[in-house]
């Protein structure tokens, strides 16, 4: 089956992950079917749409069906992932083994816990948090099926990202809505710690790469993104961008225990806020060295697109 006919199946399409993954693969000229839970997605023509419920292993062997390729971009709530996550993922792995097709998992940074140096993919899963444990005990449980002949499994890792349809991230609503409404954008942490920031086209241009090559199965990845940069840093660029005066200032933990009693998803932050108080790095090289640069977005351009799509969701 040549590339271009090859299915690619994107799981989670309703989400801003796997929806800029859907967008990247159709650029590509792939053949893409597109799955959420209801079956109704904004997307470009060409694209097959499904209706099915991943957390099953039979919801996720029919969505998975026929594929070449499946990325696993869907995700419980994130104050469900503890209970959920682990269920769903063995589920999406029996579908693409089912379909005796690769799966690629968008991955984050959570296992490594603690760290005091750019993260590498050789660190140990250090995580002592349970979602920390949850990523751990499912990228384990991946790789551990590569190497068993289940399933050709890569794993693609990116820290906190932010770009068009990024909502629910710490870079999205209550920075780039806020900042539009002439509100005050908040970083959550310290203002001048660096910090990785992942933009969601650059995202998934890593993914479908592994997706697409061979050398990245069986192992994890850490895509490449931009220049870290302080929260002051990029603030300071998206209110540049947008030719708005400065407004904007950091949760810092205090606020965010206090906001943590009525909101859990703020609540959960506070397991992982060494992510937050001293420098939060990725390392891209193995991805690098292997596949050749990746070309990423400047952080300037990639604000600017973000803030548009944010524009012309707030006019609606």
């Amino acid at each position: 089956m040549s590339a271009g006919s090859e299915l690619h199946v994107v799981l989670g399409a309703g989400g801003a992950v796997g929806r800029t993954v859907v967008e990247e693969l159709v650029a590509r000229g792939r053949r893409v079917r597109a799955v959420n839970r209801s079956g109704r997605l904004p997307v470009p023509d060409g694209v097959e749409v499904m209706g099915s419920d991943v957390t099953s292993a039979d919801g996720a062997t029919a969505a998975c069906a026929g594929a070449g390729v499946v990325y696993h971009c869907a995700a419980p709530a994130y104050d469900r992932w503890v209970n959920e996550f682990a269920a769903m993922t063995e589920a999406v792995r029996k579908g693409a083994a089912a379909a005796a097709a690769k799966l690629v998992f968008a991955d984050n940074l959570y296992m490594y816990g603690p760290v005091t140096t750019p993260m590498t993919e050789g660190m140990p899963d250090a995580a002592r948090n349970p979602r920390g444990r949850v990523r751990a005990e499912m990228a384990r449980s991946l790789l551990a099926a590569h190497r068993a002949g289940d399933v050709r499994v890569a794993l693609g890792r990116a820290s906190d990202y932010y770009g068009p349809g990024g909502t629910n991230s710490i870079a999205g609503t209550n920075v780039f809505a806020a900042a539009l409404r002439g509100k005050v954008a908040r970083w959550v942490g310290d203002l001048d710690q660096p910090h990785s920031l992942s933009y969601l086209p650059d995202f998934a241009k890593g993914l479908v790469t592994l997706g697409e090559d061979a050398r990245a199965d069986g192992l994890a990845w850490h895509i490449p993104a931009s220049a870290p940069l302080t929260g002051r840093q990029f603030l300071e660029i998206v209110f540049a961008q947008a030719g708005l005066p400065e407004k904007y200032a950091a949760v810092g933990r205090t606020m965010q225990r206090s906001l943590g009693l009525v909101n859990p998803t703020v609540r959960a932050l506070g397991e992982t806020w060494y992510q937050r108080d001293r420098p939060f790095v990725t390392d891209a090289t193995k991805f690098t060295d292997t596949f050749g640069p990746l070309p990423t977005t400047p952080h300037p351009q990639a604000v600017d697109a973000t803030l548009a799509w944010f524009r012309t969701t707030l006019n609606r």
